[in-house]
């Protein structure tokens, strides 16, 4: 079978199989739906906000000579303060151009769209609740031994991990890991039915269909049966796919549900921040993680941009604890209720040992400190590299410092293979992520695009010795404002698995050429130019 015929095949299996949901295209149906949609409703309810202030900004720079020097004044001063914190130099300069572009308005617009930091409030009830949950987060020093016997550079990773996101290091647990979403989604809906104690579900996206239909039922049942069921949700990500104030319909059918960040037609801070995390954890021993969201699209029940490839893991034993007590403190902090984290350890409701081989580090990233964990521990497996290091992200939006750690690495004789979408769901952002092409080819850098459709996998495979699933894309957005989560793993079967997928995939890919970033059209490489200049507010 040829390479052309492959992907050809992967949409016809699809078809064949009934998985797409056609809807008749009536614009001005869509339309009317928009106009009284809450999205329409709180985009106009900002717009109109943000031109009042503006407005107020003109006028001022207009009643008098002097006013116009004391907002220039304001503006420069933003500006050295801008320049004079500890974020990403890319970051930095992006702000200070529409900062110094339109005095004022522009820092109100960096105060509200460019911080990374989160709402003071939301800020202490976070930093407080990882406070309580850190005396069950200490580290078993026999897996910290053992792994630091056998490989100590693999032991500094996982040790950089601990240190600054305060998980620990697991041993005694199994990965079952999930090329597509396919495949984990019937896992997903057995553990769910076997649970007998508790549920927690934390999702950037759910969305009306055969998934979440399908989920619900189980949840309803369950809290029925008097099962601790739990779920959080971005109220962000889901503001085109759920009601408002969805959370109260669960709420009457028993399901403990909550919005992060509700979003209201009124200007804050946290407008900019996402729970970008995804998160299910069965009576405290199984869990699972990845890309994969509530949603038809990421089963590929419903045609949306190709075929959707995804990944996720499955965990099982002591390393499903990190998960758990990410799910705690969530819950804390947007629902306002302590847990007694004793009563949801792996062990509670499976009293006998796990099985399991090698390590596991499940861990997140919060908007909340200084430290880009997320970007650090990527850089930290390219930066050791011997043999190579194979990437999916279906945003590629890279700052200084990922680009030199990727193209040294290249330089340096490692195998560098990164792959995205083929079909994007955003395209002006995958113009962005084309843009960084050609100073990644020219250093050695190979680059994929999934042909069948969007790849929306974030992993990284390393020398077969380690590997990364999560939430965590290769974009400002993901790496500097968002609440994540990821899985790091070693000497662990299911590398060997993550790596064999990637070279089955890349036979359903194309291979991109300087050829193709050298040819194109000059309207689309200066409009490519343009997005690179904002590239770190998208």
């Amino acid at each position: 079978m040829t390479e052309n015929t492959r992907w050809q095949n992967t949409l016809e299996k699809v078809k064949q199989n009934n998985l797409i949901e056609k809807k008749p295209n009536n614009i001005l149906k869509n339309l009317i739906r928009f106009l009284f949609s809450r999205v329409f409703f709180v985009a106009a309810a900002l717009f109109l906000q943000l031109l009042w202030l503006l407005v107020m900004v003109w006028r001022l720079n207009n009643i008098s000579r002097f006013v116009g020097v004391g907002i220039s004044i304001l503006s420069f001063i933003a500006v050295l303060w801008l320049v004079n914190k500890k974020i990403n130099p890319s970051y930095k300069l992006a702000w200070t151009i529409v900062i110094l572009a339109i005095p004022v308005f522009g820092f109100v617009l960096y105060i509200f769209f460019g911080k990374s930091r989160v709402a003071s409030a939301m800020e202490r009830n976070y930093i407080q609740a990882m406070e309580n949950a850190k005396r069950y987060l200490q580290e078993k020093m026999e897996a910290r031994q053992k792994l630091t016997e056998e490989e100590q550079g693999l032991s500094n990773q996982s040790a950089y991990i601990r240190d600054y996101s305060s998980f620990p290091l697991q041993e005694h647990t199994t990965v079952k890991y999930y090329p597509v979403g396919d495949d984990w989604f019937p896992d997903l809906v057995e553990e769910l039915r076997n649970a007998q104690h508790f549920i927690f579900l934390e999702y950037f996206i759910i969305n009306d269909g055969l998934m979440w239909k399908t989920i619900r039922k189980i949840l309803e049942e369950k809290a029925a049966q008097g099962v601790d069921v739990r779920l959080i949700y971005d109220d962000f990500g889901c503001i085109t796919t759920l009601p408002h104030h969805f959370y109260k319909e669960l709420q009457k059918k028993g399901i403990q549900c909550a919005a992060f960040n509700p979003l209201l037609p009124l200007l804050n801070v946290l407008l900019n921040n996402r729970d970008h995390r995804k998160i299910c954890v069965v009576d405290g021993h199984t869990g699972f993680t990845g890309g994969t969201n509530l949603a038809d699209e990421y089963i590929n029940r419903k045609l949306r941009y190709g075929h959707w490839k995804d990944t996720a893991v499955r965990l099982e034993g002591d390393g499903v604890w990190n998960l758990t007590v990410m799910f705690l403190v969530m819950w804390e902090v947007i629902a306002h209720v302590r847990s007694d984290y004793r009563l949801y350890t792996p062990h509670m409701y499976h009293p006998g040992e796990f099985a399991g081989e090698g390590f596991v580090h499940p861990y997140c990233d919060t908007p909340l400190d200084n430290e880009v964990l997320g970007e650090n521990v990527y850089l930290n497996m390219i930066n050791r590299a011997e043999k190579y290091v194979y990437i999916c992200t279906p945003y590629l939006i890279i700052d200084n410092e990922m680009m030199t750690a990727l193209c040294l690495a290249a330089k340096s004789n490692v195998d560098v293979r990164i792959m995205t979408p083929g079909i994007p769901d955003k395209k002006m952002v995958f113009l962005l992520t084309q843009s960084y092409y050609e100073q990644l080819l020219e250093a050695g850098v190979k680059i994929y695009e999934y042909r069948p459709g969007f790849l929306h996998a974030k992993s990284f495979v390393c020398d077969d010795k380690t590997a990364i699933v999560g939430t965590i894309n290769m974009d400002y957005r993901s790496l500097y404002l968002h609440f994540e989560n990821g899985v790091w793993m070693c000497q662990n079967q299911a590398i060997l698995r993550i790596k064999e997928d990637y070279l089955e995939t890349l036979t359903l890919c194309r291979e991109i050429s300087l050829y193709f970033c050298r040819n194109r059209r000059l309207p689309v490489r200066m409009m490519q130019s343009i997005l690179r200049l904002f590239a770190p507010m998208m």
